[in-house]
């Protein structure tokens, strides 16, 4: 291996090792790696804006800035309200209804924005339940990741992915959409099996908890009626528009003529518009909204997208991508390479250096095989273990480390082991149905 190659690789894996080690902010760390490798000239300057990927960081600031707008209205507090309210005091449909309104929630907003808002009053519902919480934050912990699986927006691996192979907010609705609803059908009926002790109550508890939740009064919830007016237009808006970005010039032709019938608005462009739309329309002070975007996080990308662009300058990526392809000699036996092995590397880091990583190597794959191995698949083989892989631990994904951050300071401790022994079936069974399907799609 060359010099240049070694220090990439080494870089990289110290990043890495930073990254999980979580001593030093994974942005710091991710940012001080890029630091090295362009200062080092092994990314040079000029090809420093070619491997950051815009479509992603702008896609993320442009939900980031309407969840924060939207947040201020209290509009996810009126849904978990009424959530509670549909359950009728029965343990077991909270656990139903808050699991489908936690992956219906991150299928359009991410993941970690979903626990954040829902997880809080998931805490006071099973309070008010008398029953215990930890079913219930296990079981919105894996609809979330499920959830973020089924779109294009739901989670960032999924983000960067259609940046990457060019995929459409409805080939992922299409495509994971199926296999998400599947999915969270096997997880709520597992918890149901397991937790099954922990979800009745008896007749007499049930009718006093009914009372109290139908206390709670979702109207009140609502701190500003007309920014959650707006906030649910324009959420409907942006929701309409990334089914159709990619169809946006040839709907307007007929109304505009001077519209180009060939115009596709890309998913951050959609965001973007969406965000821009709210702040005006609402009025609320931008430097407060602007405040509460996840810079940390979006740095974090900045500096991971370089990384690996210096493992794609050195050639690593594609030594790798030439090294798995002496491993699989058909399209069926990559997809299911890569499915399996993103899914139980998710298990153990964060899926979004895994998944910044084997982009490139995908890539190289379809260039290496001059067509022999057809790399559509793969892209959604990815998607799926690199989502279904955040169930396995504790750390696996942000929404887990938020949701068990939450509750420890309400003095409820969920263990490592405790999580893993849920999580990893959850994984495994999540993973190979999933595997299933895309099998049944595109091999057979």
């Amino acid at each position: 291996m060359m010099t240049t190659e070694l220090i990439a690789v080494l870089v990289f894996l110290v990043t890495y090792a930073l990254i999980i080690d979580e001593r030093i902010h994974r942005a710091v760390a991710a940012m001080a790696g890029a630091a090295i490798v362009v200062f080092l000239g092994i990314v040079p300057w000029d090809s420093l804006l070619h491997h950051i990927d815009f479509g992603t960081i702008f896609l993320l600031m442009g939900m980031m800035i309407i969840v924060n707008t939207a947040r201020n209205s209290g509009l996810f507090e009126y849904i978990a309200i009424r959530t509670a309210k549909c359950a009728g005091g029965n343990p077991l449909a909270v656990l139903v209804l808050f699991s489908l309104v936690t992956a219906v929630t991150s299928a359009i907003l991410d993941n970690v924005t979903t626990v954040l808002l829902l997880t809080p009053m998931l805490l006071y519902i099973t309070k008010v339940m008398k029953v215990p919480p930890v079913p219930f934050l296990l079981a919105e912990i894996m609809a979330s990741n499920v959830g973020g699986m089924a779109t294009l927006i739901g989670d960032p691996p999924n983000v960067m992915i259609a940046s990457a192979a060019g995929l459409t907010f409805n080939e992922f609705l299409i495509t994971m959409g199926p296999i998400a609803l599947v999915d969270l059908i096997i997880v709520i009926a597992m918890f149901i099996l397991i937790y099954r002790g922990d979800l009745h109550v008896k007749k007499d508890d049930r009718d006093e908890i009914l009372r109290t939740v139908n206390g709670l009064d979702e109207q009140a919830a609502i701190r500003d009626r007309s920014l959650f007016k707006k906030s649910v237009i324009t959420i409907l808006l942006v929701v309409t528009l990334f089914f159709v970005h990619d169809q946006i010039g040839a709907i307007l032709h007929p109304i505009l003529p001077f519209v180009d019938p060939a115009l596709e608005l890309t998913p951050a462009a959609v965001a973007l518009i969406g965000a821009s739309l709210l702040l005006i329309w609402s009025r609320e002070e931008p430097e407060a909204i602007l405040e509460k975007i996840e810079w940390p996080a979006l740095f974090f990308f900045g500096g991971l997208f370089v990384l690996v662009g210096a493992l794609v300058e050195t050639g690593v990526i594609a030594g790798i991508a030439s090294g798995m392809i002496g491993s699989v000699h058909t399209t069926g036996s990559a997809m299911l390479l890569i499915a399996w092995f993103s899914a139980l590397a998710s298990a153990i880091v964060d899926n979004i250096p895994l998944t910044a990583a084997l982009i490139p190597l995908i890539q190289d794959i379809g260039l290496s095989t001059a067509g022999d191995i057809d790399i559509y698949p793969i892209w959604w083989a990815l998607s799926l273990g690199a989502c279904l892989g955040g169930n396995g631990t504790a750390i696996a994904a942000s929404a887990n480390v938020v949701v068990l951050g939450i509750a420890e300071r309400e003095g409820i401790s969920i263990r490592f082991i405790d999580f893993l022994k849920v999580g990893l079936v959850t994984l495994l069974v999540t993973v190979a149905v999933g595997v299933g399907m895309l099998w049944m799609m595109f091999m057979m």
